[in-house]
């Protein structure tokens, strides 16, 4: 019985390893990755990810994910934010804006404004 019962716990925990593994590979790249040509690396270490990115009227990132980030506007506009489930949410950022976000899932963006908008995102890690 302890041995059938041995067996099954590890089927299951390798089970649920393995949900985990295909979920981390599905998850789409993150920004540097996906869109080097609009967003530069400025710093990362341990604890940090700073990124710098910039769209010009009309442009288009490729989808990408976050972790927890903090975002300034460095130029204001306005990016129609597209998610991986076809939804898209319209935000004006207003320069000097500072916001929080949490972890963002698949998704880009497309400047739909009149003018470039450039951010520095502040993308944290984890602090353990």
């Amino acid at each position: 019985m302890k041995k059938s019962m041995s067996l099954v716990l590890l089927c299951i925990a390798a089970a649920g390893a393995s949900v985990l593994l295909a979920a981390q590979t599905a998850r789409a790249p993150d920004a540097l990755t996906a869109t080097p040509e609009h967003i530069k690396l400025k710093l990362e270490n341990e604890h940090v990810r700073v990124l710098e990115g910039r769209l010009e009227p009309g442009q288009k990132e490729n989808a990408h994910s976050h972790p927890s980030y903090v975002v300034y506007a460095v130029s204001g506009g306005t990016i129609r934010v597209h998610g991986a489930d076809g939804k898209t949410t319209d935000l004006t950022l207003k320069t000097g804006d500072v916001m929080y976000r949490e972890p963002v899932a698949e998704h880009w963006g497309e400047n739909v404004g009149t003018t470039a908008t450039e951010l520095i995102l502040v993308e944290l890690k984890d602090a353990h």
